[in-house]
């Protein structure tokens, strides 16, 4: 192999294990598919916006092979399915930041005191800035927006179950 080859080959090592590190916040669950987009890696953000296929416990109500930006919790319990991609703090088109969240299935039953609401808590990245958001019924279709554009780390609690995940808002939107 000559020298271009071998640079080659070194630079598709040096990729292939920046990939496998983790900030410790978000990383995507074994079995999630391994199409992503790196836009969230410029900002330093942990979680990836998937563009695999969803996977089954996540498609219901997709047809065919579902391909839409997605964000995998940090435990792979839920997913966010983004409707608006990018999310944006201003979003001057009339569109809205769409998001529908799935649960996975629970593996034991859930707690019957929790409540079913979706609770958000999100910090942006970098400050004390924190809001808080719910989605009624729990997972499902909802629009959330943030008060400021960044790096939003969302702590995630639904039916005594919690996970965490990273999303980007950019500023703003045409």
């Amino acid at each position: 192999m000559g020298s271009w080859g071998r640079s080659v080959v070194g630079s598709m090592v040096v990729v292939l294990l920046a990939g496998c590190t983790s900030a410790g916040r978000s990383a995507t669950p074994a079995d999630a598919p391994i199409a992503t987009v790196s836009a969230n890696a410029a900002t330093g953000c942990g979680s990836p916006v998937g563009t695999g296929s969803l996977p089954d416990w996540a498609d219901a109500g997709f047809s065919g092979d579902a391909r839409v930006p997605h964000v995998f919790g940090a435990k792979g319990d839920i997913v966010a399915v983004l409707f608006a991609h990018p999310l944006a703090q201003v979003r001057q088109n009339g569109s809205n930041n769409k998001i529908l969240w799935v649960s996975r299935p629970a593996s034991t039953p859930s707690d019957s005191t929790s409540p079913a609401t979706l609770a958000i808590t999100a910090t942006l990245d970098g400050t004390d800035t924190r809001v808080t958001r719910e989605v009624a019924g729990g997972p499902g279709p909802s629009i959330i927006d943030m008060p400021r554009a960044g790096c939003w780390h969302l702590e995630l609690r639904w039916s005594g179950r919690t996970d965490t995940m990273d999303l980007v808002y950019a500023d703003r939107l045409p």
